[in-house]
């Protein structure tokens, strides 16, 4: 796999400053009594994990009082992306939320959006050109490496697992992948990845599964990049295959994904599968429309511990917001302070 060139710069430095500057910053204020109005555009309705994004939007849109344009919906398609994010500028908000799911191509779409004094906000995914405000998403090499320690702990290092990728295209599925090879090739050299390509694609990665379920009827273990396209086609070929075995049976196949979605930690509990890193949706939606709300306003940040239990890292073309994704399996999967435990609550 190809390494892409990391684009972090290290800054020393310390402690978030959070500092009005609607002057010096060059914001035009509103009128008396109107709040700024922010846009926000969500990447796909296909997947449990950013309808869950979408409901904390419209709670936190409402509890941060925010003055929000109807928002867009881009179906996980680029042109479509594209048309809506133009559409709401068109509108003149101080701030856009995003998620871009084809990080690579940006550039023209940002500067756009700078030239019109329109901060721009990433939700989970980190524009590889152009502006941006924030990024606001979790560590996704951690995540892969995170569910490299777990099936490779769970496997005792021996072993064959398959990779349901996201797509390669996309920054996350290329730093998830990357984050558990490297760790699978440092840690557990006795474990065969086979890795496989899906596009963030359900029935893709179901046939593909299937395929290699066919080709190696001693699979071990498999790993899910999102549970929230992934995790139904995997468990329904599973079953249909007599292969969906609770964790202690012979035969059983370790399954660690990432997201978080109650379906997951349903999963857990009911044995079907072992582990996934959950993705914070609330925090996403919480802190995305929070620093769209400092930008509309002018405020600017510096990179450095916050006072949320994440850190704010420079990056080329702007400022990061990491936030905490933590491993759940059996030992916590109760845990309230789990956004999917309290989805529903």
């Amino acid at each position: 796999m190809k390494r892409r060139t990391t684009r972090r710069t290290c800054l020393c430095g310390a402690a978030v400053l959070l500092t009005g500057c609607l002057g010096a910053c060059g914001s035009s204020a509103e009128p008396s009594g109107a709040p700024p109005l922010i846009g926000i555009d969500t990447p796909r309705t296909d997947s449990d994990f950013w309808k869950a994004y979408a409901k904390y939007v419209r709670l936190e849109s409402a509890g941060q009082g925010l003055n929000m344009l109807p928002p867009t919906d881009s179906n996980g398609d680029e042109a479509t992306f594209t048309a809506n994010i133009q559409s709401l500028a068109a509108r003149h908000p101080k701030a856009i939320v995003m998620a871009p799911q084809n990080t690579r191509t940006l550039r023209p779409l940002l500067d756009s959006l700078g030239n019109q004094r329109i901060r721009a906000i990433s939700v989970d995914t980190e524009p590889e050109g152009g502006e941006v405000y924030m990024v606001v998403r979790a560590d996704n090499r951690a995540y892969g490496s995170k569910a490299c320690e777990f099936l490779g702990q769970q496997l005792r290092g021996k072993g064959k697992v398959a990779e349901l990728q996201g797509s390669l295209s996309s920054i996350n599925g290329y730093e998830r992948s990357d984050g558990f090879a490297v760790c699978m090739k440092r840690n557990f050299p006795g474990i065969e990845v086979i890795e496989l390509a899906t596009e963030w694609k359900g029935d893709v990665a179901s046939a593909k599964l299937q395929s290699t379920l066919a080709a190696n009827p001693d699979l071990g273990g498999v790993y899910l990049q999102a549970g929230g396209v992934f995790l139904q086609p995997t468990l329904a070929l599973l079953q249909q295959k007599g292969l969906l075995k609770p964790p202690g049976q012979p035969g059983h196949i370790t399954i660690v994904s990432n997201d978080g979605i109650p379906a997951e930690l349903d999963a857990i509990r009911k044995g079907q599968i072992d582990a996934t890193v959950s993705q914070p949706a609330d925090l996403y939606a919480k802190y995305a429309l929070m620093y769209a709300r400092a930008a509309a306003a002018g405020k600017t940040f510096q990179p450095g511990p916050t006072d949320h239990q994440s850190t704010i890292k420079a990056l080329a073309n702007g400022l990061e917001d990491e936030l905490p994704a933590p491993l759940v399996t059996k030992d916590n999967v109760d845990d309230k302070t789990l956004w999917g435990n309290s989805l529903y609550g």
